[in-house]
């Protein structure tokens, strides 16, 4: 296998160090050895193979160890998913999870070829564009990135989206007519009553949203929209969920967050007043779809097995848990949403997803106008 590039894993470590310095965690040391191949353990040389097949088998299976997956996406969330996953395969699953994806993607371009990982799956898809370009995936077979439309793959074909999340406005029915809803996020400054829209600027799904901003609207449309959202005088909170309950006890009329966050809480208490609403125009910046996503680590030593975790993320029996149990978007046509989420494929801006991760430009912004 050729060796990465030494200046953009470099130059990659550094963007990441950058954004750890604003208060990401550091990266934990790895642990186990990387998986072997069971295959591979049955290709030994003539002399060296058992006399039996059942022999040879068994004695792959003994030396077999886990696929190591590096995680984004939270324990409670996809441990059901690599038990099913384990349970029609029989390989089994040892995984790694961190709370930021960015986290991990630090690690992955830190430990290089010494990597531990053999899949890295992102709640962020933004963070696997940035280790592609610097050369730390390995490219996907065709078949698994035709499963899946082009806006939901690397155009480079080094990673797939897995199930996306949609940015939204929560509002209250009871105190916003359907009418005075913004037609465009570039609206929104305009439509909120001064206090009575919340935010998350400190929130990494913000962070995002603005990252593929600047580079939608351009700097200066970014910068100036920040400053008619700030003249609102919006209430600031620390991330999605305690907005949509601020709509409902009616703190705020507005928020805005990721769809899937109305759904989750509703389903823990049926009399939540609140609603998701999508920017009516078609293409609108402030329809973006944020993708979770999968990728085989370059330096994987047990690549088959990777894959094969890959394309069962992408199988109807996950997707079908990641619309029914989180309320995501499939990334795979002819799965059917949750019936509380509505389709809005033909309202979404086709954004980069590698621009999400482009935050030093958007942290700088935030602190200049004064909003974090």
């Amino acid at each position: 296998m050729n060796s990465l590039d030494p200046v953009k894993t470099a130059l990659l470590i550094s963007a990441f160090a950058l954004l750890v310095a604003c208060g990401q965690e550091p990266a934990a040391e790895p642990a186990a050895e990387p998986a072997t191949n069971i295959e591979a353990a049955a290709e030994a040389k003539p002399e060296d193979k058992p006399e039996s097949k059942a022999e040879a088998a068994a004695e792959a299976k003994a030396e077999a160890k886990p696929l190591v997956v590096y995680s984004g996406r939270g324990a409670t969330l996809v441990d059901p998913l690599f038990e099913i996953f384990t349970k029609d395969s029989g390989i089994q699953v040892d995984v790694r999870y961190e709370k930021s994806t960015q986290t991990l993607a630090n690690r992955i371009a830190t430990e290089g070829a010494q990597t531990k990982a053999d899949v890295f799956f992102a709640q962020d898809s933004g963070w696997l564009g940035a280790l592609a370009k610097a050369g730390h995936l390995a490219e996907l077979p065709k078949t698994t990135l035709d499963k899946v439309p082009a806006h939901h793959r690397d155009s480079g074909g080094k990673w797939v989206g897995t199930s996306g999340r949609a940015r939204v406005l929560v509002y209250s029915p009871d105190r916003v007519k359907a009418e005075d809803l913004p037609k465009s996020l570039a609206d929104l400054p305009k439509a909120a009553k001064k206090g009575r829209i919340g935010w998350a600027p400190g929130n990494g799904s913000l962070q995002a949203h603005v990252s593929a901003l600047r580079h939608v609207w351009g700097e200066e449309k970014t910068r100036a929209w920040l400053s008619e959202m700030k003249a609102a005088e919006p209430k600031v909170y620390p991330k999605n969920s305690p907005q949509v309950k601020a709509v409902s006890n009616g703190e705020i009329d507005m928020g805005w967050v990721n769809h899937y966050y109305l759904h989750k809480l509703r389903a823990a208490n049926p009399e939540l007043k609140a609603a998701n609403y999508s920017f009516s125009t078609a293409g609108d910046a402030g329809n973006l779809m944020m993708l979770s996503g999968a990728a085989l680590v370059a330096h994987s030593k047990n690549k088959e097995a990777a894959q094969k975790l890959v394309d069962f993320l992408l199988s109807k029996t996950a997707q079908a848990y990641f619309a029914n149990t989180t309320y995501e978007y499939p990334t795979v046509a002819g799965v059917a949403l949750h019936k509380d989420v509505p389709p809005i494929d033909d309202k979404m801006v086709r954004a980069d997803q590698a621009h999400l991760t482009d935050l030093s430009g958007t942290l700088k912004a935030l602190r200049e106008l004064g909003l974090q």
